[in-house]
């Protein structure tokens, strides 16, 4: 489905991720790797992607830092000659009680989170209109996904910069969607819930914390990156060429507020 369209995943080396890299291989797509730490993880990835027949550039940049993020794209653009799918994954958090949160917690989440998925979409976006539509490869300009969390419906006490960071990533996204689908540049996100990566490893990885967590998942089972990884392969064709300015919930049902299952 991806064949001669050359893909950038922001960090990629880890969970989620590397799970949406390794899927876009595995449609046709050539990978650019972004990492900021463990080059050992990255550098796997891309062996990884060898071993499926494409191509693979790892580059480590921080995504909330302008020139890092304009560098990689000169970088991945100058070894591919272009990109037509950028996948703005890169997240962390920094949890803190609202009044114990500190501004450098508070700017640590706003600049990689949303600061970085503009600078990141700005970029795609100046490739993609210079490019245009390539019809012998793709019904579109390019295809930008931006990878938010239920979070961005859900409040999230205890994690304001996180859940803050994410409602900014869904109106940054219908804002620039509905701004660039006169130049067939599709936008949409994609919003995980519950899903089994290292940087929520405390929420499943013992059998107490998984009945607990399974409690806010109607679908009763904790989510894999290849879940996410899916709805990404499938945004980044042109299966869903007619699909701009939408939120996909891979959520086992989690925005569905289970605890309302019986009348709250």
């Amino acid at each position: 489905m991806l064949e001669g369209q050359p893909a950038l995943v922001t960090g990629a080396n880890s969970g989620i991720g590397r799970a949406v890299a390794l899927g876009l291989a595995a449609s046709g797509a050539d990978i650019v790797i972004n990492y900021i730490v463990d080059q050992p993880a990255a550098e796997e990835v891309a062996h990884a992607i060898e071993a499926k027949g494409r191509r693979a550039i790892v580059i480590k940049a921080d995504v909330s830092n302008e020139s890092d993020v304009q560098a990689m794209y000169a970088q991945a653009i100058s070894h591919f000659s272009t990109l037509h799918v950028i996948v703005a994954n890169a997240g962390l958090q920094r949890d803190a009680a609202i009044d114990e949160m500190t501004l450098e917690q508070w700017n640590k989440v706003i600049g990689v989170n949303l600061t970085g998925q503009f600078l990141c979409a700005r970029e795609a976006v100046r490739e993609f209109k210079r490019r245009g539509v390539v019809e012998s490869v793709s019904r579109a300009a390019g295809k930008l996904i931006m990878m938010s969390s239920v979070h961005q419906e859900i409040p999230w006490a205890g994690h304001a910069n996180y859940a803050a960071s994410k409602g900014g990533i869904m109106q940054l996204m219908r804002s620039i969607a509905q701004e660039l689908a006169p130049f067939a540049i599709r936008v949409n996100g994609v919003a995980p819930g519950a899903i089994r990566t290292p940087i929520n490893r405390s929420a499943w990885d013992t059998p107490d914390a998984y009945r607990s967590l399974m409690t806010l998942v109607p679908y009763k089972r904790i989510g894999e990156p290849d879940d996410i990884a899916h709805a990404v392969a499938w945004l980044a064709s042109d299966l869903s060429d007619y699909l701009t300015g939408a939120t996909m919930f891979v959520d086992g049902g989690m925005t569905l507020y289970p605890g309302f299952a019986t009348g709250g």
